[in-house]
């Protein structure tokens, strides 16, 4: 009987608990990328980065305690990547010290301060001509996304398979 208790307990929590939650991922540019072209003034507003979250390579779904990441994605013999200061984006002048560019066409950049940052593409006109990404860094946890109706559909799946599960092993344990 106490084995039984414990399966209904564990149905219960499994069933009333959401399977996953997502957390968001962007793509500078979205399906464009960093390249010339792309009004990334109008890609950033809206969006929310903050402290943690880390600007690069993941882009996948992943567990809601991950930071939210910003992926580079660009031509690496066309463009690159550096972070500058406020005057410098202004300006579009690219800084004399390599250390602060990346230049795979899929870069990595922690977010440890709240704040302005600024980034530019380094190549000569490029920032001129629009590749340059000004955001703010909030101090806190990123809110939950809303969910998508492919993280509804998953969870209400798990669910489902839970609860088959269960009612298997209560059968195979009543009898």
């Amino acid at each position: 009987m106490a084995i039984h208790r414990s399966l209904v307990i564990f149905a219960i929590v499994a069933l009333k608990t959401p399977a996953i939650s997502l957390a968001t991922d962007f793509v500078v540019g979205d399906d464009d990328g960093w390249k010339l072209g792309i009004k990334y003034e109008d890609w950033a507003k809206g969006k929310q980065f903050f402290v943690g979250d880390t600007l690069g390579k993941l882009y996948h779904p992943k567990p809601f305690f991950l930071s939210t990441m910003l992926q580079f994605k660009y031509n690496a013999t066309a463009h690159n990547v550096y972070k500058v200061k406020g005057d410098n984006f202004k300006s579009c002048t690219v800084p004399s010290n390599n250390s602060l560019g990346s230049f795979t066409g899929n870069d990595t950049i922690k977010l440890a301060t709240t704040g302005n940052k600024w980034y530019i593409c380094g190549v000569n006109g490029h920032c001129d001509g629009g590749m340059k990404l000004k955001i703010t860094v909030l101090d806190g946890t990123a809110p939950a996304p809303a969910p998508s109706a492919a993280s509804t559909l998953l969870a209400t799946n798990f669910q489902i398979f839970l609860g088959v599960i269960f009612t298997i092993t209560s059968i195979v344990i009543v009898y």
